[in-house]
C-alpha cells in the first residue's frame, strides 16, 4: 500500500491514479486553504471600505492606496493574502504536472488564478496581471478563461490602462460565445467601471444596466442598481433614476440596509418641491426616522429633513435636524460638512458673522485639502473676517456716538439701567451655579449604586471628568472672556478700559463684560467729550461702514447689504473724500439689483456736481477702457513709483496724500498706502516706516499690501531695530559723507559735480559719488567704495590739504553697514557724537 502511495506522489508519471491524486490534493487541500484565506481578506477589505454616497459609487466595493507596488516587505502585507500566494505557488511547485509541454493537473490553472487574485488584493497589480496572462498563454482550454479575461481587465483598470481594458473586455462578448451569466455580469460591470474612469457616464450607464440584468447575486444586483439611478441623476433624469432607486428598495431585505436607506433619502433629494407631495414626502422621512432598524443611520436622515426644512422655509426646525445631525457622532465628514455649512450659510445671512465664522471653520476642517470647495470656502472665511471687523466696529462706534449725542439725564438714566440688568444677570447666572452643584456636576457619579445598602463607587472629581471641564471653561469664557490668573481678577474690565471710551457698553442687550462694579459717575466719566475724540470715532465709524459696502458689494455679491451700508453712510454726512466713492458704488450697486431709476439718480449726482472727477469720466464714457488712461491710478501709480525711485521724496509725500485722497475706495489705493510706508521710510526713517506698514496692515489686512506690510512687520522689522553702531573692524568698504543743508540744494549737486572731476583728475576711478536724500533738512554727498577707515581718513585729508582743491568743508567717515544704519534711523548726529567721544 505505501509503495502505491509513494508512486502516486510522482508528478513525472502521466497516469489516471497520479493524476487524480495531485489534483484531488491541489484541490481540496492546498487551493481550498489558500480561497479561505483569500475570501477571509477581501471581505476584511470589504468590510472596511466606507462608500461615499455623495459621488458615484465604484462598482467594486475595496479602496486601494493611490500607490501602486510591485513588491511589499511581508510584515507590511496582508497575512491573508500572503497565506493565498504562499498556497497557490505551493499547488503550482508540488502539484504541477508539466509533461511534454501540457499540463496534466486539471487544478493548476485554478492555482494561477488564485496567485493572481491574491495579488490583486494585495496591491501587486503588475505580477498579478503576469499570473492571469500566464493562464491565457498556457492554459486556452481551461474553464476559468473567461474569469482570467475579467480579472487580467480589472487589474489593468486598477493600473489606469482604461482604454486598453474597454479594447479586451469587447472582444471576450465576441469571441467568447458561452459566458456564464455571472461572467458575463462581471465583464460589463468592469466596463462600466472603464467609462466611469474616463467620466462618459451616459455609456457606462448602458453597461451597468446589463449588468444589473445579469448578475445573480442579491448585493450586487443592489448595488448596480444604485449606481444606475446615480448616474441617471448625472445626467439630469430624475424620473428614470428614482425608478431605479425604487428597484433598491424593493429588494428590501436581500441586499444591505445601507442601499436600501440610501435609495429612500436619494429620492427623497430628487423630490420637485413645486410639483410634488411635499407633506407626504416629509411622513415618509419620519417613517424612517422612527424605524428602529434605522438608528445608524439617523445622521442621514435628519440631514435629508433638515433639507425638507430648509426647502419649505421652515428655517427653525431646519437648524434643529442639522444639529441632530451632527449630534449623531456621523463617520461620514463630508455629511457633518454638509451640516456645518448649512448652519454657517444660515448665520452669515442673519447677519451673526462670529457665529458663521466659527461654523465655516468647522467645514475646513472636514473638507479635502485639494478640493476647489474648500478653497471657495477659505477665501469666504477671510473675507468673513474683515466683514465681523467692521460690523463689530460699525456697531460699538455707533454705540458710543449715541451716547455722547444723548442728554446728561438720558446718559446716567442708560447707565443705571445698564447696572442694574447686569447686576441681575449676575444673580441669576449665580443662581443656575447653586442648581448645577446641587445636581451633582462637581462630583459626577460613574454608575448606579453597587448594591442595595447605597453604597456606590464615589463621584468623579469635577476636574477629572474632561467633558465638564471643558463645558464649564466654555461656560466661564462666555461670562467673563479671557481673563489672566492674578488677583483681582474680576475687576479686569475696570482697568482695561481705554480712555476714548471704546469699551463703553452698546445701546442694546447688555454686553458679557461685566462693569457692575463701576458707578453710574464712572461710567459717565468715560464718555469722551473731547472733539478731536469724538470725531476720530466718527471717521472710524464711517470708515467701517464704507468698507462693509465695498465688502458686500465686492466680494459676497450682497446688494441689498452693500446699499443699506453705503445709503447708511450718507446719511452721516461722512467726510467729502467718502461721499464720492459711495454714491459711485450705490450706482453700481442699484445697478446691479436691477433698481435703474435709483441707479440714474446717482449717476446724475455725480456728474452734475462732480463733473471733473474721474468716476463721472466712467460714467460718460462706460464704453472705453480707461484702465490706460492718464488718470488712471494703475497709470498714476506707475508715474510715482518712477518718482520713488528717483529719490524725489519730499514732493512724492505730497503727490501721494493727494492721490490717496482721490483715489479713495479705489482698489488700487493699498498700493498708493505702501508705497507712501515705504517713502516715509526712506524719509523719515524706521519709527515713521513702521508706523505707516503697521496703519496699511491694520486698514487693508485682506489686501496683497497689507499682508506684505503684515510680513514686513513681523519678519522684516525686527531685524531692523537699532540697538548699536557697527564697530567697522571687518567692514571691506567705507565711505566719507559730507552733510548739506536741504536749502542749498543747488549747492549739493554743484560740490558732487566738483568731486566727480576731481576722481577723474586723480585717476581714482575705483571710487564713485552719490547725493543721497537723508531728511527733508539735510542730504548727503557721499563718496563710496574705499577698501578701510585708514584709507578713506587719508582720501579726504588729500582732498582737504591739496591747493588746487581744497575741500574745507567737515566730512565724517563711516563703514557701509553703519551708513546703511544711519540711513534708516536717521541717526548721523548720534553717530559723530559717538566718534567724537
Amino acid at each position: 500500500m505505501g509503495i502505491l502511495v509513494l508512486a502516486s506522489c510522482s508528478r513525472k508519471k502521466d497516469s489516471f491514479v497520479n493524476r487524480n491524486f495531485h489534483a484531488v490534493t491541489t484541490e481540496y487541500n492546498t487551493l481550498f486553504n489558500g480561497e479561505n484565506a483569500l475570501n477571509q481578506g477581501r471581505d476584511a477589505l470589504i468590510s472596511t471600505f466606507q462608500d461615499n454616497y455623495w459621488d458615484i459609487l465604484p462598482i467594486e466595493r475595496i479602496a486601494f492606496s493611490d500607490e501602486i507596488t510591485l513588491s511589499l516587505g511581508e510584515e507590511n502585507r496582508d497575512p491573508n493574502f500572503l497565506k493565498a500566494e504562499e498556497k497557490a505557488i505551493k499547488a503550482i511547485q508540488k502539484h504541477s504536472m508539466k509533461l511534454d509541454g501540457e499540463e496534466r493537473n486539471p487544478q493548476i490553472d485554478e492555482a494561477y488564478l488564485l496567485l493572481g487574485k491574491a495579488r490583486y488584493y494585495d496591491k501587486k497589480f503588475v505580477p498579478a496581471l503576469e499570473a492571469f496572462n500566464y493562464v491565457l498563454a498556457y492554459y486556452p482550454k481551461s474553464n476559468n478563461i473567461a474569469q482570467a479575461k475579467i480579472w487580467k481587465e480589472k487589474t489593468n483598470i486598477r493600473l489606469e490602462n482604461n482604454t486598453v481594458a474597454i479594447e479586451n473586455l469587447q472582444k471576450i462578448f465576441k469571441v467568447e460565445d458561452k459566458l456564464k451569466d455571472q461572467d458575463l455580469a462581471d465583464a460589463h460591470a468592469i466596463l462600466a467601471q472603464a467609462y466611469l474612469n474616463l467620466e462618459h457616464n451616459d455609456t457606462a450607464l448602458v453597461y451597468i444596466k446589463e449588468a444589473t440584468r445579469l448578475t445573480r447575486k442579491n448585493e450586487e444586483r443592489g448595488r448596480y442598481n444604485y449606481i444606475k439611478g446615480q448616474l441617471y441623476n448625472s445626467l439630469n433624469d430624475k424620473d428614470s433614476a428614482n425608478l431605479a432607486f425604487a428597484e433598491v428598495i424593493d429588494l428590501n431585505r436581500k441586499i444591505p440596509r445601507k442601499y436600501w436607506i440610501n435609495a429612500h433619502l436619494s429620492i427623497a433629494k430628487n423630490h420637485d418641491y413645486e410639483t410634488g407631495d411635499n407633506l407626504v414626502l416629509l411622513e415618509k422621512l419620519e417613517q424612517l426616522e422612527f424605524n428602529r432598524e434605522n438608528r445608524p443611520f439617523l445622521d442621514k436622515i435628519y440631514y435629508a429633513k433638515a433639507e425638507h426644512y430648509m426647502k419649505t422655509e421652515q428655517i427653525d426646525s431646519a437648524l434643529a435636524n442639522y444639529n441632530k445631525s451632527l449630534r449623531q457622532n456621523s463617520t461620514d465628514s463630508y455629511l457633518n460638512s454638509r451640516d456645518y455649512l448649512a448652519i454657517a450659510n444660515h448665520n452669515f445671512d442673519e447677519a451673526e458673522y462670529q457665529v458663521a465664522g466659527a461654523y465655516y471653520d468647522s467645514v475646513i476642517g472636514l473638507l479635502d485639502e485639494r478640493s476647489r470647495e474648500l478653497r471657495l470656502i477659505k477665501k469666504k472665511r477671510e473675507n468673513l473676517t474683515d466683514v465681523i471687523k467692521y460690523e463689530e466696529l460699525a456697531e460699538r462706534n455707533d454705540s458710543i456716538i449715541t451716547i455722547v449725542e444723548l442728554p446728561e439725564d438720558a446718559q446716567r438714566k442708560y447707565f443705571e439701567d445698564y447696572i442694574a440688568a447686569q447686576k441681575a444677570k449676575a444673580a441669576q447666572d449665580s443662581l443656575e451655579q447653586s442648581n448645577e452643584i446641587r445636581n451633582n456636576e462637581f462630583f459626577k457619579s460613574n454608575s448606579a449604586f453597587s448594591d442595595r445598602s447605597g453604597a456606590g463607587k464615589p463621584g468623579e472629581f469635577y476636574f477629572y471628568n474632561t467633558t465638564a471641564a471643558a463645558q464649564g471653561k466654555q461656560a466661564f469664557e462666555r461670562r467673563w472672556g479671557k481673563r489672566k490668573l492674578a488677583d483681582g481678577w474680576r475687576l479686569s474690565a475696570r482697568q482695561s478700559i481705554p480712555l476714548n471710551g471704546n469699551s463703553l457698553p452698546s445701546l442694546g442687550e447688555p454686553q458679557e463684560e461685566d462693569l457692575s462694579n463701576l458707578s453710574v459717575d464712572d461710567l459717565l466719566a468715560l464718555i469722551p467729550k473731547e472733539e478731536k475724540v469724538v470725531d476720530s470715532i466718527v471717521k472710524e465709524r464711517d470708515f467701517a461702514y464704507f468698507q462693509l459696502g465695498l465688502i458686500y458689494k465686492e466680494k459676497f455679491k450682497e446688494y441689498p447689504l452693500a446699499s443699506d451700508k453705503l445709503e447708511k453712510l450718507l446719511t452721516f454726512e461722512p467726510e467729502e473724500r467718502l461721499v464720492l466713492p459711495a454714491k459711485y458704488n450705490l450706482h453700481q450697486v442699484y445697478k446691479e439689483m436691477g433698481a435703474f431709476a435709483k441707479a440714474d439718480s446717482y449717476k446724475s449726482d455725480i456728474t452734475s456736481n462732480y463733473p471733473d472727477s474721474r468716476y463721472a469720466s466712467i460714467l460718460n464714457n462706460p464704453n472705453e477702457a480707461l484702465e490706460e488712461d492718464a488718470a488712471s491710478p494703475e497709470v498714476i501709480y506707475r508715474g510715482l513709483y518712477k518718482e520713488f525711485q528717483n529719490e524725489n521724496y519730499r514732493p512724492l509725500l505730497s503727490q501721494l496724500d493727494q492721490r490717496i485722497e482721490q483715489f479713495y475706495g479705489d482698489s488700487y489705493l493699498p498700493k498708493f498706502e505702501l508705497l507712501k510706508a515705504t517713502v516715509l521710510g526712506r524719509y523719515e526713517g524706521f519709527e515713521a516706516y513702521k508706523k505707516a506698514l503697521n496703519y496699511v496692515a491694520l486698514t487693508y489686512p485682506r489686501s496683497e499690501e497689507g499682508k506684505k506690510a503684515q510680513d514686513m512687520l513681523q519678519t522684516a522689522l525686527p531685524s531692523m531695530s537699532f540697538t548699536s553702531f557697527d564697530d567697522g573692524e571687518i567692514s571691506v568698504s567705507w565711505k566719507i559723507v559730507y552733510a548739506f543743508d536741504t536749502s542749498d540744494a543747488q549747492g549739493a549737486a554743484r560740490f558732487e559735480e566738483n568731486l566727480q572731476d576731481v576722481l577723474e583728475r586723480l585717476k581714482q576711478t575705483n571710487y564713485r559719488t552719490s547725493l543721497d536724500v537723508y531728511t527733508g533738512e539735510q542730504s548727503l554727498v557721499v563718496i563710496h567704495y574705499l577698501s578701510s577707515e585708514a584709507v578713506a581718513e587719508g582720501f579726504a585729508e588729500h582732498l582737504r590739504a591739496t591747493p588746487d582743491i581744497a575741500i574745507s568743508k567737515p566730512y565724517t567717515v563711516m563703514a557701509s553697514e553703519n551708513y546703511k544704519i544711519i540711513q534708516l534711523h536717521k541717526n548721523l548726529e548720534a553717530y559723530i557724537t559717538e566718534q567724537t567721544k
